[in-house]
């Protein structure tokens, strides 16, 4: 059993995954140096799953939908997820919604933007 983790507003505010456990980010491909850049700072070497969308055309409603391809995906390969870490309630509901089979942990702060932002954490 693995555990998922969103990446903003999960592991940006010191909830942490282990070795073993996944990241699914809503975070572009295009933001993968600068992420892969903070990820290393953190000693954080798990595999990470990035939106396929350009910086410009994501939103919170398609990395919901990018979280549910990838849980399923994955449940397909035979992985077994226990539990995903989610601070957004927009991606928490899609995920409820097409992924029955995963427990969601519900972060609730105000400590990060929920909306499309440039993320330079250096």
């Amino acid at each position: 059993m693995v555990n998922v983790f969103d990446l903003d507003g999960v592991i940006t505010v010191g909830i942490m995954p282990k070795e073993e456990d996944i990241i699914i980010t809503g975070r572009s491909f295009e933001e993968r140096p600068e992420t892969e850049k903070y990820l290393e700072t953190l000693g954080l070497k798990n595999k990470v799953y990035y939106s396929p969308l350009k910086f410009n055309e994501k939103t919170r409603k398609a990395s919901g939908q990018h979280k549910t391809f990838v849980l399923s995906a994955l449940k397909k390969e035979g992985v077994k997820i226990k539990i995903l870490f989610e601070d957004d309630p927009e991606q928490w509901e899609e995920v409820e919604e097409h992924c029955p089979w995963v427990s969601v942990v519900k972060i609730i702060h105000d400590l990060t933007e929920k909306e499309n932002v440039r993320h330079y954490e250096d």
